[in-house]
């Protein structure tokens, strides 16, 4: 039976096969090269990564040889400052003549063999004696002032530096004082004078590296001792890099030449209890950057080799990539086109309108549903788009709104927000319908043109409602006052009239009955009346203060906090600042109940002692203050917390109720607290003015 061609492409002659065989060799020799170029790279990498592993190892031993030199050279100073402290402690030294004490310093130089001399000179600095010289010969002052000065300022031993060569000994040595103190008065110092030799013995035994370079210095950067050239070196001042570094930091790396010029990278430390000796180590840059130097050169070179093969690799791959992105472009198109589409309908669903606001144009471009929304006479037909310019846009808007879109706007430019904005439009008709704007500008990479894209939504249901709400709410609390007025008056004028006649026909009585059995029961049937009168008194206070509608806000407010205090025994100061006009009756009401709200939150709930009122008035607004220092709580409220934590950390339910009845009088509430720091409320009333 005869092969299918297309099913079974082995069975076609070799000359129709021919492509399908490139194609195969040209599949397989690009997943060969997929294959080895990151092998290549990787392999480079590799090598880089280890040379810079030996580096830093490198560092580290560095690092920890200056460490452990350090630390030997601390120790054999302090060993050098025990025995001195010693030696000033020596009881010969409290004897007139000093003969003991040359007797007693030769005997310790004997011990150390570093010792040079011993020294002992008075607080001027003069020396006394000295062992280079035989007691009691006339002696120069002592050297190296500044060791000398800080025993005097401080009354502690000290660690001098390098001293210069010495006329006797022929030497540079090492000076360690102590001061010798009797009676709290300082009497001499004591000195003792070595030779380096030890710490360059400590520097040397360190197993350092031949090429390394180790050295010592004092606090003004001379060399103590030196791993290479020691002889020539020592007491001349360091390298400019040493003392630089030392100058700015106590430990550190730093990167510097030596005296010969080689550039090393040095690990340093400055000693504690020396006076400021440090010991530097340092590996030269050639030698620390060799292996990542040869490294690069592999890196280099793997780079250039998977370069070459991706670029061979690109070529293969080219014809497949322009199919791609062919067909790529095709699905995005496609794609694109459905999904502005499904946004059209969205939008058409919703009801909204969309527009784009190019500020430096100067023109608006709306969709059927904006212009709508807007009133607008010129509307585009359906499914398009119109122009107009910004003007003709903000002369839709109502004029009090105009200025707050206008900064909505240039806050979505110029700061990034986000465009939430809510407005009102002036139709043809002379109504006013409410409408919500919100967009944002796009991000773009460069100089981005000035536009805002965004929708346009109807609100004016809502916001009807809304006022519909607050109308309702107005009225309840007109007719809640209204109702406590008349029942305060009735309490007032009627009952307490009565209450009072019975309380004058309880006295008279018992002045008739004055002397009989029935005297006591009177009096206190007359007591109980009047603190019956008194209740009824208070009562018709609370549910409507007379003083409020007679006199005004300041003194119903005055009379509140006085009758408050005393009966509840917590402190309470009312200040006035501004006007003292009267405001009118449902912000006076207002505020006066917002008042007793706050002290009724505070009796129940702050555990305070003291409360104060602030009332601000001025032409355009009433702020008020109110402020304890009770236990406070979390305004926002604390996740995790415990029942009782809870209990004293949550909001009082009375703020909710201050700003209901705020809400009528267009007011605003701002609350500070903090669990165990006291409340405030800050209110803000907006008044209205004369002829508006």
């Amino acid at each position: 039976m005869a092969l299918d061609p297309i099913r079974h492409p082995a069975g076609l002659p070799w000359p129709s096969r021919w492509p399908l065989f490139v194609a195969s060799r040209r599949t397989l020799l690009s997943l060969v090269l997929a294959a080895i170029i990151p092998l290549l790279l990787f392999g480079a990498w590799v090598v880089y990564l280890i040379a810079q592993e030996q580096r830093a190892d490198a560092r580290a031993q560095a690092y920890q040889t200056m460490k452990h030199v350090g630390e030997r050279i601390s120790s054999e100073i302090s060993a050098q400052l025990q025995v001195v402290e010693s030696l000033a402690a020596s009881t010969s030294l409290d004897q007139p003549f000093l003969s003991r004490f040359y007797i007693e310093a030769e005997r310790m130089k004997a011990l150390q063999p570093l010792w040079a001399t011993v020294e002992l000179a008075d607080p001027s600095g003069m020396q006394i004696l000295n062992l280079f010289r035989p007691l009691g010969d006339t002696l120069g002052p002592t050297a190296d002032r500044d060791s000398f000065d800080a025993v005097l300022q401080t009354r502690r031993s000290a660690v001098g530096g390098i001293g210069p060569m010495g006329r006797i000994s022929g030497k540079r040595l090492v000076a360690i004082r102590a001061p010798v103190i009797r009676d709290g008065e300082l009497r001499y110092v004591v000195t003792v004078s070595f030779l380096p030799n030890a710490i360059s013995s400590i520097l040397k035994e360190a197993g350092a590296p031949e090429n390394w370079v180790g050295v010592v210095v004092d606090s003004r950067g001379n060399i103590i001792a030196r791993t290479v050239a020691e002889e020539l070196e020592v007491g001349r001042p360091a390298a400019p890099g040493l003392r630089k570094a030392i100058a700015s930091a106590p430990e550190g790396f730093y990167v510097a030449p030596t005296l010969e010029g080689i550039e090393v990278e040095t690990a340093f430390r400055t000693l504690p209890n020396t006076g400021g000796w440090s010991v530097h180590f340092g590996v030269p840059r050639d030698v620390l950057n060799a292996p990542v130097s040869r490294s690069l050169f592999v890196l280099a070179g793997g780079g250039i080799v998977s370069l070459a093969l991706a670029f061979a690799l690109a070529s293969l791959t080219a014809r497949d990539i322009a199919q791609r992105r062919r067909s790529e472009a095709e699905r995005s198109a496609l794609a694109l086109a459905v999904s502005e589409e499904r946004g059209a309908v969205a939008v058409e669903a919703a009801e909204l309108g969309t527009w784009r606001w190019d500020m430096d144009g100067g023109e608006v471009v709306g969709s059927e549903r904006c212009w709508i929304l807007l009133d607008l006479p010129r509307r585009p037909q359906a499914g398009s788009n119109a122009r107009i310019s910004t003007q003709e846009f903000l002369d839709a808007i109502c004029e009090e709104d105009r200025p707050n879109v206008e900064a909505a706007m240039r806050n979505c430019i110029n700061d990034g927000r986000t465009l939430n904005v809510e407005f009102r439009t002036a139709h043809r008709d002379g109504s006013l319908h409410w409408v919500r704007a919100t967009g944002r500008a796009p991000h773009l990479v460069g100089e981005a043109p000035r536009v805002v894209h965004g929708v346009l939504a109807d609100i004016d249901p809502q916001k009807r409602a809304e006022a519909e709400r607050v109308d309702l709410q107005r009225r309840l609390a007109e007719a809640q006052e209204n109702e406590q007025r008349r029942i305060a008056r009735e309490l007032h004028d009627q009952v307490g009239q009565t209450v009072t006649g019975l309380s004058l026909g309880l006295k008279a009585l018992e002045q008739r009955l004055r002397g009989q059995p029935l005297e006591e029961q009177v009096r206190w049937l007359r007591h109980l009346t009047s603190e019956l009168g008194r209740d009824i008194h208070r009562a018709a206070a609370d549910l409507r203060p007379t003083a409020l509608d007679d006199l005004g806000l300041k003194e119903a407010l005055n009379a509140f906090a006085s009758d408050w205090s005393e009966r509840f025994g917590i402190r309470a100061d009312v200040q006035f600042i501004g006007s003292d006009s009267r405001l009118s009756p449902d912000i006076e009401t207002a505020v006066y109940r917002v008042v007793q709200e706050a002290l009724t939150n505070v009796l129940k709930h702050a555990e305070a002692s003291n409360v104060s009122i602030v009332l601000e008035s001025r032409a355009d607004r009433l702020r008020v203050i109110i402020e304890d220092d009770g236990a406070g709580f979390n305004p926002d409220g604390a996740p995790g917390q415990t029942d009782d934590e809870s209990r004293r950390s949550r909001p009082p339910l009375g703020l909710s109720g201050i700003r209901e009845r705020l809400s009528l009088v267009k007011g605003k509430l701002h609350v500070e607290s903090a669990p165990g720091e006291g409340t405030t409320l800050f209110i803000q009333i907006s008044l209205p003015q004369e002829g508006a």
